[in-house]
């Protein structure tokens, strides 16, 4: 920034304007309860709130973009309107409570999550984005008066199970709200932002890759740090800033080079053999001292090894230790695995780590136990207390989504206040959750995605080390990831310096949305409706690129058509006659090759042991006796001893044709080719009866060649092209090119055409095929006008929200629900909300009562129909309902132990208390269902109250979703009934 004397009258002028137009804006205000100075880019956001626009912001992890939600909040409060602050989930929901009530006061601020409602009246009001979704499908009396939506972590929408409740809640919001969308850096954010100016209006799209606190990138090779790249700069300051207009400023856009050391170890790790690979001792940066500061030396220390010491991986213990000696810590190590964060606790346990001084030792203890009263003795054991706190005392924990919710609050309290030093977690804690870090460890680069183990994406990369760097502590932030054997530098820098990745939307009409938005607006305008969806606005903007495509090459095909124009004939008609030669001939052709080798493997499978035969072609041509026929193998390959005296395994590929027995010889019982008398025996023997020139046996192979018709067919064409006047043309081989050239461009036209066709109102065709699947099942029918309406049915769909909606409406419809005690119910409800992480294995278990085996068999059967429905009408199949967790379920409601309720099964605590939740949604959500029999609600809430109990009931955080990639689907989303706020009842 220039100085005074330096800028133009103009400029300060200008300036001075400025300045005294905002000491008069709200902006101004708030600015002043910040400790602060606003960001150019939050700045920019915070001032098209104030004039009344719509906002999308896309920032990094840890850059401030709340800021700028939290303004939306202030205006909110100062003009007597409401704020609504969504979340994707409930952990971050009551972190942003706590953070608001704080600074706003409790009295202003509300909280609603799946079960709970705090203050659901008042101005300010945190949920997760399922219950806002909710709240409009109801009509809810608590949207009065809303004036501004914020959308955190906004980028979820490309969630393939959740994704689509936060395009519904952009879609279906009053258009006087403004929407305030918080986004982790994209690519392609301003396409983002096109499609929220179509839905929602004038919205302003700020743009920044700026992060607060510079990252940088290290690969740890067994103990020692060494920088990822070769430049002496963050990769921050080389990579390109868009900005907040989202063009690209003076920065460099070149990649930095990777460090020529992480290459060379690279290189000399895959040709190594097993000398060293005179790795130097030079680091890139420089070491570091003991502030974590750079201290000029080109050495970080630790050992310097050949190839392959450096190749073994540090262990957690010595990854801790190497961190602490650099000042590196508090760090946050990724694992993508439960129990290996379990294990890593305990490994740095028994190695004997203390990262705590004896004060902050006692201060954890104070306030683990203060945290941790309620908690029943009788669980402590079953929950791993006692090992967890000693963890805590160590300054070590885990957090995944099994550690049980009331755990994993108190671990972020302590990281957050600096007295845990080390944790190890999954994924999840990058979800938005706010505990950031010195630095941040990655073990490895791949994870299982519930199939198979697959690499990270350049978009997980940038979430998971974004925890790195605490603004307003740390001048730096540091990313690190492990050198495993067959790691490769080159691949862990394109990680590192993609900072975006494109949001895909994941949208499609669902049973409930779609019979919700039928009630509400009528099959066409739900159609309309659909196609404002931002899947819809994606594919047609890839439809406009694909018909420009379709125009170029349907004037390229013009220009070909031209070419290949004959005086004699149709050179069209000539062209597809040669065509069809061609097709025919390669047809016949592979038809051959296939009986060829058909003919061949029954040849081999029909030999059998003291056949002499001749091999042909390739390097082991000649004759050979057959030791062993291998008739049990799917793809026999008998075992043969040739001339040469070697014994080998014959394959197809040794054959040229199909083979038959020339002779026979007996193989002596117990012989073995091993035995150099045994071999000189048989072969003699073999030898002989070559040399005496014996008949063949006259066991052929058995199989003979056929001939379809291709002959026929190809003599045909053959003749007809022969006769055609174009064939005698001089330049018919010209043309011929050029009609190869429109052949091959036409076929790839006419698949962008298809393309197009199946792009094209793909949203309304899928809510089609639903509303079809509906109508069969009687739940949409139409009314005298022939207009479509909910059934009662239908009615009751409405208010049941989840990954099998349909489902548990159709149960509800068999009675399945009805007749079962409250023990019972929360047991059968368990297998229309439980997802296990791996597939049901074994015979169907038995369940604890007759009543509950009939309701499992009914629910089987709906599923099984269903499933038929759905595959009929081309739909996503519902899953299948899963019975692992009825017998801990029933166990819990009759009121049994946690451990008698976990014992004989594979659930963590955690999980099990995460289920126990959600039984609890579906339950609440039954409970208001209408039109059910008498005295079905008071079952509902009586089996809520049961299992409403002991560790279920301890915590203040409600429970947290599950890990996105160790199980296959995230929860369903939370009910709306129950809530302190003002519903509209849905009419039966």
């Amino acid at each position: 920034m220039p100085n005074s004397e330096m800028r133009s009258p103009s400029e300060r002028y200008l300036e001075a304007k400025q300045r005294l137009q905002d000491q008069g804006s709200e902006l101004a205000a708030f600015a002043t309860t910040l400790a602060f100075e606003l960001d150019a880019f939050q700045d920019t956001a915070c001032r098209a709130v104030e004039a009344g626009r719509g906002v999308l912001l896309a920032a990094p992890t840890g850059a401030g973009k709340t800021i700028v939600g939290e303004f939306a909040v202030y205006l909110a409060l100062q003009n007597g309107h409401k704020a609504f602050y969504t979340t994707p989930i409930k952990a971050l929901s009551n972190q942003k409570f706590q953070e608001l009530s704080d600074k706003y006061g409790a009295h202003n601020v509300g909280l609603l999550t799946g079960d709970t409602s705090i203050n659901s009246e008042a101005p300010v009001v945190v949920m997760t984005t399922e219950v806002l979704r909710n709240m409009l499908y109801a009509d809810s009396d608590t949207l009065t008066g809303l004036a501004y939506v914020v959308m955190d972590e906004v980028h979820y929408l490309a969630d393939r199970t959740r994704g689509a409740v936060w395009e519904e809640v952009i879609i279906h919001l009053p258009s006087e709200v403004a929407v305030i969308s918080l986004s982790a850096t994209v690519s392609n954010a301003e396409e983002f932002g096109a499609w929220l100016g179509t839905v929602r209006g004038d919205t302003a799209v700020v743009v920044s890759e700026h992060r607060p606190v510079p990252l940088w990138q290290h690969v740890m090779v067994r103990r020692d740090l060494v920088d990822l790249f070769a430049e002496n700069v963050a990769f921050d300051e080389a990579a390109p800033d868009p900005g907040s207009s989202g063009s690209p400023t003076t920065r460099s856009n070149k990649t930095p080079k990777i460090n020529g050391e992480l290459l060379k170890l690279a290189r000399s790790e895959s040709v190594s053999t097993g000398r060293g690979s005179g790795y130097g001792r030079r680091g890139g940066r420089g070491s570091r001292d003991d502030r974590g500061r750079d201290d000029g030396r080109n050495s970080r220390g630790g050992d310097r090894g050949g190839s392959q010491g450096w190749a073994r991986p540090a262990s957690r213990p010595q990854v801790i230790r190497a961190l602490e000696s650099q000042n590196l810590l508090p760090a946050i190590t990724f694992i993508f695995s439960r129990a290996a964060c379990d294990a890593a606790v305990q490994q740095c346990a028994a190695a004997g780590l203390w990262l705590t001084t004896r004060a902050e030792q006692d201060e954890i203890a104070r306030r683990v136990d203060a945290a941790c009263a309620e908690l029943p003795d009788s669980d402590r054991e079953v929950l791993g207390f006692w090992g967890w706190r000693d963890g805590l005392l160590r300054g070590l924990a885990a957090h995944h989504a099994g550690l049980l919710p009331g755990f994993k609050e108190v671990v972020e309290d302590l990281f957050a206040d600096g007295l845990v030093r080390a944790v190890f977690a999954t994924e999840t804690l990058a979800l938005g959750i706010n505990m950031p870090a010195r630095t941040v460890v990655l073990e490895k680069l791949e994870k299982f995605n519930g199939e198979a183990h697959v690499g990270i994406t350049a978009g997980e990369y940038t979430q998971l080390t974004g925890r790195a760097g605490r603004r307003g502590i740390d001048v730096e932030g540091h990313a690190v990831v492990l050198w495993q054997p067959g790691t490769d530098p080159a691949a862990v820098g394109g990680l590192a310096s993609r900072r975006t990745y494109p949001l895909n939307s994941s949208f499609r009409p669902t049973y409930n949305m779609s019979i919700n938005l039928v009630a509400q607006f009528g099959r066409d305008r739900t159609r309309a409706i659909l196609e404002s969806s931002f899947a819809q606005f994606q594919a047609d903007r890839s439809v406009v690129d694909l018909a420009k495509q379709v125009r170029s090459r349907e004037e390229s095909l013009a220009g070909y058509e031209k070419a290949m124009t004959c005086h004699l004939g149709d050179f069209n008609e000539y062209a597809k006659l040669r065509r069809e030669l061609s097709d025919h001939e390669s047809g016949a052709s592979k038809s051959k090759a296939k009986q060829r080798r058909e003919a061949i493997a029954h040849s081999v499978a029909a030999l059998r042991a003291g056949d002499v035969i001749e091999v042909g072609g390739g390097r082991k041509a000649g004759y050979a006796v057959v030791l062993d026929d291998d008739q049990h193998s799917r793809a026999p390959r008998p075992g043969i001893l040739g001339l040469d005296k070697e014994y080998r395994r014959l394959g197809l590929h040794d054959l040229t044709g199909p083979v038959e027995p020339l002779a026979q010889v007996r193989v002596p019982k117990g012989f073995n080719p091993k035995v150099p008398k045994d071999k000189r025996n048989l072969l003699a023997a073999v030898q002989a009866k070559l040399d005496a020139g014996v008949a063949r046996p006259g066991r052929s192979s058995g199989f003979s060649f056929t001939d379809s018709g291709e002959e026929e067919g190809i003599a045909r064409l053959r003749r007809q092209l022969r006769a055609h006047p174009c064939h005698g043309c001089s330049e018919r081989e010209d043309h011929a090119r050029w009609s190869e050239r429109w052949w091959t461009l036409r076929k790839e036209t006419d698949g962008i055409v298809r393309a197009i066709q199946s792009r094209t109102n793909t949203i309304a065709r899928t809510f089609d095929r639903v509303i079809d699947l509906l109508a069969g099942y009687g739940f949409v029918v139409a009314d005298d006008a022939g207009v479509l309406r909910p059934s009662a049915d239908g009615q009751r769909l409405r208010r049941v929200y989840g990954d099998k909606d349909l489902l548990i409406a159709l149960a509800l419809r068999q009675g399945s629900f009805t007749d079962l005690s409250p023990e019972e119910l929360a047991a059968f409800t368990t297998t229309l909300v439980y997802q296990s992480k791996r597939d049901a294995e074994g015979a169907r278990p038995r369940m604890p009562s007759v009543s509950l085996e009939q309701s499992v068999e009914d629910v089987i059967v709906l599923w099984s129909r269903l499933q038929d429905a759905e595959e009929s009408h081309r739909l996503p199949l519902t899953g299948e309902p899963e019975l692992g967790l009825v017998w801990p379920m029933f166990k819990w409601a009759q009121g049994r132990s946690l451990h008698d309720a976990l014992n004989g099964t594979d659930l963590a605590a955690g999980d099990f208390v995460r289920w126990t939740k959600q039984v609890i949604d579906l339950l609440g959500q039954l409970s208001q269902v209408p039109s059910l029999p008498a005295g079905f609600a008071g079952a509902c809430h009586k089996a809520m109250d049961l299992v409403r109990r002991g560790v279920v009931s301890y915590s203040t955080v409600i429970d947290e979703e599950p890990d996105p990639d160790e199980l296959p689907a995230d929860e369903a989303p939370p009910q709306l009934a129950g809530l302190e706020i003002a519903v509209n009842p849905v009419a039966d």
